[in-house]
This record gives structure tokens, sequence and C-alpha cells, in this order.
């Protein structure tokens, strides 16, 4: 048996297993060989002939797809592989099964599935976090130009239950993104959810997580967090808790959407278009500012605790907002009062993000410098007046790019041709 290329060094895995068994059946002609370029085979074989499930299926059944063939695998990943539409999967059970398909004793046939039947569907909703309306206004704002968004208050004020809402809140995946982060998921070994693959990943690694499970690595190499991530949102709670390596290795996937694992005998790219959303507390205590209870740290720990986080960082996260503890008695109001649904606010995301497509073809938070200087035009007055706070903020260029997409983002959902004063003002609140 020759496994080309022979230069690489490492074949791993028992999805090679099938397909050298179909080999040696047609080379000892026990199978017709006519019908053999015509397929693709996948599948690990036990000792018995039993075909057990890969990791991976549907990467394969995409490459299929590209190379006009059909696709003979276990049945267990059947049911992922035809995920891929006009593919013609064959799914067995046992190497007997797959034989017999070929010599026409009992040909099988092929898996199919209704697309139709997979909707994205959340059991969490939005209606169900009370009070924080600036807070749910930022978590708009950013579901509508795809923009990073950190929440900094003390714990218990719903920072993580906010978090867990923004999925329910962005448009549904196509197909096309739905099948590049089901691939992802594919070949990280992740077990397959045929009814839930249309939903957007929601990632939240903890802070003990190294660099390596964030961003992806091994040999040969993983896919990490952030790719894990990909078309959906990564939380990150307890921001400062993580290692400020970890945190910094984000810097360079959150401007590329991708990330490039380099390896002594590999170089793998991972797609890692993620939105960013981290929660963190104003001190370590966490009751910095709060109404309830008295902070006991230390300003030294405090400054500290806060400059974990580096700048460039900081930078990168286009909305900054306070979430505040809410007054005594507050929730018990809140109880009789009815707030939007995730139903509602998602339709004001898809207007929103229609009109950015159709005036520049992609999403706000991905403007180039550009199409900023094309889109996001502000009035003499208002210019002066983003200067002059970026002078006083201290802020850096990369920041004053971001602070005009968020702009034109408020703007958006305003459907306002142009920024105006008021969408200005309130993005410099977010700062």
């Amino acid at each position: 048996m020759n496994l080309a290329p022979a230069d690489l060094p490492k074949k791993d895995g028992g999805r090679f297993d099938l397909a050298i068994a179909i080999g040696i059946l047609a080379a000892t002609n026990q199978i017709p060989k006519d019908a053999l370029p015509d397929f693709e085979f996948a599948g690990e074989l036990a000792l018995s002939g039993k075909l057990r499930a890969i990791k991976g299926a549907l990467p394969f059944a995409l490459a299929t797809k590209q190379a006009a063939r059909s696709l003979i695998l276990p049945q267990h990943n059947a049911a992922e592989a035809a995920l891929v539409k006009d593919t013609k999967i064959i799914p067995a059970n046992h190497l007997i099964d797959v034989v017999d398909h070929f010599t026409r004793f009992k040909p099988i046939e092929p898996y199919t599935i209704n697309h139709e039947n997979f909707t994205s569907t959340y059991e969490a909703d939005l209606s169900e976090v009370k009070g924080q309306f600036q807070a749910k206004r930022a978590l708009e704002i950013a579901a509508s130009g795809r923009h990073g968004l950190l929440m900094n208050g003390p714990p218990g004020t719903g920072k993580s239950m906010l978090a867990h809402r923004l999925p329910t809140i962005l448009p549904n995946m196509s197909d096309e993104e739905a099948l590049q982060t089901a691939a992802i998921h594919s070949i990280s070994g992740k077990k397959f959810r045929a009814k839930t693959w249309r939903v957007r990943p929601f990632r939240a690694p903890h802070h003990t997580s190294s660099s390596v499970a964030l961003v992806g690595g091994s040999s040969p190499p993983k896919p990490g967090e952030i790719s894990l991530a990909h078309n959906g949102v990564l939380f990150l709670d307890e921001l400062p808790e993580f290692p400020r390596k970890v945190l910094e290795v984000l810097r360079e996937p959150l401007e590329s959407q991708s990330v490039i694992i380099s390896r002594a005998a590999f170089q793998t790219e991972f797609p890692a278009n993620f939105q960013l959303i981290a929660a963190m507390n104003p001190c370590p205590c966490g009751h910095l500012g709060s109404q309830q209870k008295k902070c006991t740290c230390s300003i030294q720990r405090i400054q500290q605790y806060q400059n974990k986080l580096s700048g460039p960082l900081m930078d990168r996260i286009d909305l900054h907002i306070k979430v505040p503890s809410l007054p005594k008695g507050t929730l018990s109001t809140l109880s009789t009062v009815t707030t939007e649904n995730s139903e509602t606010v998602r339709k004001r995301v898809l207007k929103t993000r229609e009109i950015q497509i159709n005036r520049q073809n992609t999403l706000n938070a991905l403007l180039s410098n550009k199409q900023i200087e094309q889109h996001c035009k502000l009035t003499a007055k208002d210019q002066e007046t983003l200067e002059n706070a970026i002078e006083k903020l201290q802020l850096s260029a990369r920041s004053y790019h971001r602070i005009l997409k968020v702009a034109r983002t408020i703007a958006d959902l305003d459907a306002s041709p142009d920024i105006k004063t008021q969408h200005l003002m309130e993005t410099l609140s977010y700062r």
C-alpha cells in the first residue's frame, strides 16, 4: 500500500481503512474496478468488518462534491455528510454492505435529508433580562454592526445573561456559513447534532484556558476556541482573570478573521470570524462603585487588576459599557413590565444589516479605511468634536476608526443616510 504523498510523515486516524480494504478487494478481483473512480471512501474498520464513525465527515463531503463523485462512509456519519447539498452519500454499516453494493447483490440507497427542516431556535430570550436598558441598546448596536462589546460591572448585574442572548438577536446563518462552522466542528471531533447545526456557535472558554486552547495548536494543528466560534460569538467572562499572554493572541485574529498555526512539519490556516463579547468586574472584589456593597480593594490592587488588559486589546473592542447594579425593588417592579423579545430586536438588526450590505457589501465592523472615508463622513463641527474627544481620552488612530464605524451603525439603526451629532455623541459615550 502506498499512501501518497510520501513526504508527509503523519497520516493519522483510521479513516483510510475502508479505502485500503476496497483497494485490496478490487486488486484481487473480488469487486469490479470500473465503478471505483466515481467514488470516494472514508471509514474505520473493526476486525469484524464493521464500519466505525470518523471525524471530519463534512469536509470529506465538501471535497467529494467538488470532485463530482459519490461518498461511501459509515452510517453514523451519514446525517452530517448529507448536509452538503447535491452530493450522493452512500451509508454502510459493514464492509460486506459495500461489497454487496458494488456486486449489485444488494445496492445501498443514498442517504437524503430535508434541509428545510433545520431552523435556528434558542431556549433563551432577551425579554428575560430585566432592566439594563442601556446594555440592551449596546447589545443591539453590537449585533447590528458585528462590533465587539466589553461589559463592566459588579457581579450579578446580568452581564453573562446579556452575552448568552446575543445569538438570539443575530440573523440566522446562511447555508454557506453553517457549512463552514459545521466543518470546523467536524474536524475537531465534536459530536454532531443535526437539529442544531444552523444555530450560531456560542463559545465561552474558562479563564484558565491556555493560548493553545484559545487559538489552536497541537501537531498536527487543531482549531481552538476562536475557530470553533467562527460565524458566532466568543464570550470571555472575567476578562482580567485570563493570563495576559493568552489575551494578546487574540489581537491578530480580531483584525484578520483567521489564524495561522505553524509547527515544524505543518502550517495550517483556520477561519476565525467571530464576534468578541467580554465581561469584567470593576475591581478584584467586584464592588467598586456599587451602592449595595463597599469595595474592599486598595487603589494599587485595583490598578493592577485593570492593567492586566493591554491598550492594543482594548482598542480592538468597539463598545465599552457599564452594567450597574439595579436599585432595590427594581426587579419586583420590572416583573410586571413587558420588555422586547429577541424576535423583535432581531428584525431591527436584520433591517440594519441589510442597509449595510446594500451600501458597501459588508458589515460596518469590517469596513476598510478607504470605505470609512467614503461612508462615515462627519460635518466639520462633528469632526472637531471627535478630534477633541480623541485627544482628551488619549485614544489611538485605531479607536478613531472604530468610533466612526459604530457611529455609522447607530445611524443605520435610525435609517439615517448621514452620521448626525446624536449618533456621534452616543458612540463616544461607549468609550
